[in-house]
């Protein structure tokens, strides 16, 4: 069985976590999650933790089972403390301004590029250049971090574009004659 798979997850104060056979339901402050369970991994909650098994001696049944597991400690998680994407624009006049559950873009084009955040993630700008993405659901957080890094990725020649906090952009040396 995957290491992963074999350690429990506690679960927190103020973390609700129900097991039906429809849908493993994790509610928090920050929200609330479902995922739908294999049925090559049987669940169980006692003493505050939650425990992973896989079902039969298949190797797919014990990879799944540390899948399940870390999906779940992702739920668990991202309702008690929640998960956040920083993106920060490179280059000359390009900038970010966020209200409410929109996202306006000045990166470059002829237009501004206008994104619209779905339920349950929120977006800040603490300053003109930088894009904080927070959420309790860490796949649409990053999912939607891709995507508007895919607005403008960083080119190349002179590293302009939107890229996450921290990346690093190797930069191409321009032809020579």
């Amino acid at each position: 069985m995957s290491r992963v798979g074999k350690s429990p997850i506690a679960i927190p104060a103020g973390v609700e976590v129900a097991l039906q056979p429809d849908a493993i339901r994790v509610k928090g402050a920050l929200g609330a999650l479902a995922l739908a369970p294999n049925t090559q991994v049987t669940v169980q909650q006692a003493d505050g933790k939650l425990t992973f098994a896989a079902v039969g001696d298949s190797a797919q049944a014990k990879a799944l089972c540390g899948t399940m597991r870390q999906l779940v400690n992702n739920m668990v998680l991202g309702v008690s403390k929640g998960f956040e994407k920083k993106l920060s624009l490179v280059g000359v006049g390009y900038k970010a301004a966020a209200s409410g559950n929109k996202l306006n873009l000045a990166v470059g084009y002829s237009h501004p590029v206008d994104f619209v955040m779905p339920e349950g993630v929120s977006v800040a700008t603490p300053a003109a250049t930088e894009i904080v993405i927070k959420g309790a659901d860490r796949q649409r957080v990053g999912q939607i971090a891709a995507e508007i890094r895919a607005v403008r990725p960083p080119e190349p020649y002179k590293g302009k574009g939107i890229r996450y906090a921290g990346e690093k952009v190797v930069i191409k040396e321009t032809k020579k004659k």
